[in-house]
């Protein structure tokens, strides 16, 4: 294992204050907690947070900002952060209105950020939460009860920061992400596994001319592994299984994003696109917004997701479109 690193047990340490170093206009780390919060003047609004297990970097803590997050709570790598971590990211980012926390589906995450919760509310905070689960590949995996938590949800914290930065209430939002969170969906594949620091060897190993449909961002199993084909079959794949849970039908109007997990080039992930765009015209929906990149990695793991959020609402297009400052939007 090669890794840019001092100590392997320190590396999300060391990864903070690198952050908070380096974007020191934007954010800051809270003294002897593992969360970035950002630097703004409170408003008196709905503050929102997220997070879960380091190694997914950019999320959560580069979304923090105006506009978006108002924190973010990192674990130990592909670890739950523990409560008393979650509700010192609540009482910084608190401004009087509520905080509304956005989960990923992982045992650990709901556990841990609703005993935060429970924790916050008897300290006179009034907390709200929306679970995500918007990977399609596997209904049940290890951590999960139902759909795993993925690249969609920084589609999740875009709209909500918005609606928290435009002055809505605790309860709207809620509604908001209730409504918001059935039509993101999600679908990726892997071409290699990816190595926790302090384990040093990769969470699972694929042949040279293998791939697998379906894995999760902690390296979880997908649902197929097959010899490598060319990017026009893998988009294929993937295009189909959203359109069939989406039951895709023209005209429809989706947000679309693209996310490397770590290892892939940007010149493969705009390939991919290619394919996507052209599958997506013979469908005939209209893609209103597009997002390509790294925005929830899954540490050096190859491989993509793909992510469509069908836009019911001219509000989340225009929220999705909304210029914000934040280190990784």
């Amino acid at each position: 294992m090669k890794k840019i690193m001092n100590e392997p047990t320190h590396i999300v340490d060391d990864m903070l204050q690198g952050l908070a170093y380096m974007h020191d206009d934007l954010v800051e780390r809270l003294d002897s907690f593992d969360v970035i919060v950002r630097k703004a003047p409170k408003t008196h609004k709905v503050a929102i947070i997220s997070g879960g297990g380091s190694g997914h970097e950019p999320a959560h803590a580069g979304f923090v900002g105006s506009g978006m997050l108002s924190a973010a709570v990192c674990g130990a790598v592909f670890t739950s952060p523990t409560p008393d971590h979650i509700l010192e990211a609540i009482k910084a980012a608190d401004e009087g209105a509520g905080v509304f926390m956005v989960i990923k589906n992982y045992s650990g995450d709901i556990m841990n950020f609703e005993m935060a919760q429970e924790l916050a509310e008897m300290e006179g905070i009034e907390v709200s939460s929306i679970i995500v689960d918007d990977d399609i590949a596997v209904e049940d995996s290890l951590y999960t009860q139902g759909r795993r938590g993925v690249a969609g949800t920084v589609l999740v914290h875009k709209i909500l920061g918005h609606a928290a930065q435009a002055g809505q209430s605790l309860s709207q939002i809620k509604h908001l992400a209730e409504s918001l969170v059935p039509q993101l969906k999600t679908i990726g594949l892997a071409l290699s596994g990816a190595t926790v620091p302090e384990v040093g060897k990769p969470g699972f190993v694929l042949s040279e001319d293998e791939f697998e449909y379906g894995v999760g961002i902690h390296g979880e199993p997908g649902y197929k592994r097959e010899k490598m084909q060319p990017s026009h079959l893998l988009a294929q794949e993937l295009v189909d299984k959203l359109a069939a849970s989406f039951q895709m039908t023209a005209g429809q109007q989706f947000a679309l994003l693209i996310n490397g997990l770590g290892s892939t080039p940007l010149m493969e992930e705009y390939v991919f696109a290619n394919d996507v765009a052209q599958l997506l015209a013979e469908k005939g929906v209209d893609v209103v917004f597009k997002k390509i990149g790294d925005y929830m990695t899954s540490l050096d793991m190859a491989g993509l997701s793909l992510t469509l959020l069908r836009c019911e609402d001219q509000a989340w297009i225009e929220a999705l479109k909304a210029p914000v400052t934040t280190v990784a939007w």
